[in-house]
């Protein structure tokens, strides 16, 4: 994508947002607190968070835009963010200001009426890492809390912003970066958690999910999604147990299992959801000879988020072997089926198989193919 088509994605979405602006854009914080962020589907008038709300289904509620006058539609404006890459982030936002990120996580604020740049952050990533991220310089997004805006860098760090002026707060270092970790990924802020993943599978990692204290940075927990060498202790119960479906010495090649997008939290379960990627090799014959499932690659797991506790999983690939990653968005719904009433999650990942899981404790309901399977 290149820099006009850059400027024409955010000018077209800015239609829609100016149906919903009634009045003039005020240049204050709003104050997106948890119980905004749990009642984000009824707030018509802001996108607080990546999937629009704590179930990522993306579904807003505006009746504006018709079949009868959808025609009548044109453009606003224009806003060159002067890169010829493209913009991957879905952009956020609150009280009239539009939150975006673009290439080498540069961070921008934006009057959604006008167009406007408020401000700009560029987190001046090293132009080495353009090297090590598997799929280009992108990044999908930030996430607000409590007058702060956050942002992931390729580079791995965690940074927070004063969401009125863009003014760095804090910063963390969330990876090793003599390993070739790299962050693409939205940050999700759960019960003043700020969540964050990480990617780099391709290249020998070890994949992990980090929580970080909103107000302060510092690290709350960490959750592995496959074990670590089993020679030392395990970080977990949930790690013992993976290590029992490796073999041969996989954790020399890290393993695997990046969780690089893919999140959703339900509020009265109390559950964080995750998808996890790929094993690395991607070759389940290098990476573990004797066999196995090896866990928790390609899975859904539940975690709880004031812990980082395992609770579940559902593996949607046993033992992948072809890069068929669990990463890909998961939605949260209630359904009936077969006439009761099921908490569910759902997901359409890699393997062509479209899967609705129990939410409450993993167990499978369905997997029905969306493409031609052999």
């Amino acid at each position: 994508m290149n820099l006009r088509l850059s400027a024409v994605f955010i000018a077209v979405l800015l239609i829609s947002l100016n149906l919903i602006a009634q009045q003039k854009t005020k240049h204050v914080t709003q104050n997106v607190t948890d119980q905004a962020l749990r009642n984000a589907t009824n707030d018509s008038r802001s996108w607080l968070t990546y999937g629009l709300n704590y179930s990522e289904n993306r579904f807003s509620q505006l009746k504006q835009i018709t079949a009868a006058n959808v025609q009548k539609l044109s453009l606003a404006w224009v806003h060159e963010l002067g890169t010829e890459r493209g913009v991957e982030a879905t952009p956020l936002v609150a009280n009239g200001v539009m939150y975006v990120t673009g290439p080498w996580s540069a961070v921008y604020a934006i009057d959604a009426l006008t167009g406007k740049k408020l401000w700009e952050y560029d987190p001046i990533v090293p132009t080495t890492y353009g090297e090590r991220a598997c799929c280009d310089v992108v990044n999908r997004g930030v996430a607000l809390y409590n007058g702060k805006v956050y942002v992931a860098s390729l580079d791995g760090r965690l940074i927070a912003l004063n969401a009125v002026n863009g003014k760095k707060i804090w910063e963390q270092l969330t990876i090793d970066q003599s390993k070739p970790y790299t962050i693409t990924g939205a940050p999700r802020v759960i019960k003043g958690k700020v969540i964050i993943g990480n990617g780099g599978a391709e290249y020998g990692v070890r994949g992990y999910l980090s929580a970080y204290d909103a107000e302060t940075g510092k690290m709350a927990w960490r959750f592995y999604s496959v074990p670590g060498d089993p020679s030392l202790p395990f970080e977990s119960k949930a790690m013992e147990m993976a290590a029992k479906t490796w073999t041969g010495e996989w954790w020399k090649a890290g393993g695997g299992g990046t969780m690089w997008d893919a999140m959703a939290f339900d509020p009265d379960l109390n559950l964080l959801y995750t998808g996890t990627g790929n094993g690395s090799p991607w070759n389940r014959r290098y990476r573990s000879p004797g066999g196995g499932d090896n866990l928790f690659l390609s899975s859904i797991v539940a975690i709880n988020p004031d812990s980082g506790e395992y609770v579940w999983h559902y593996q949607t690939t046993p033992s992948d072997n072809w890069d068929y990653t669990a990463t890909q968005h998961l939605i949260l719904a209630d359904l009936e089926i077969n006439g009761t009433q099921r908490k569910v999650i759902m997901q359409a990942p890699k393997n062509g198989f479209f899967y609705v899981i129990d939410r409450t404790n993993g167990q499978f309901i369905s997997g029905e193919p969306f493409v031609k399977i052999n």
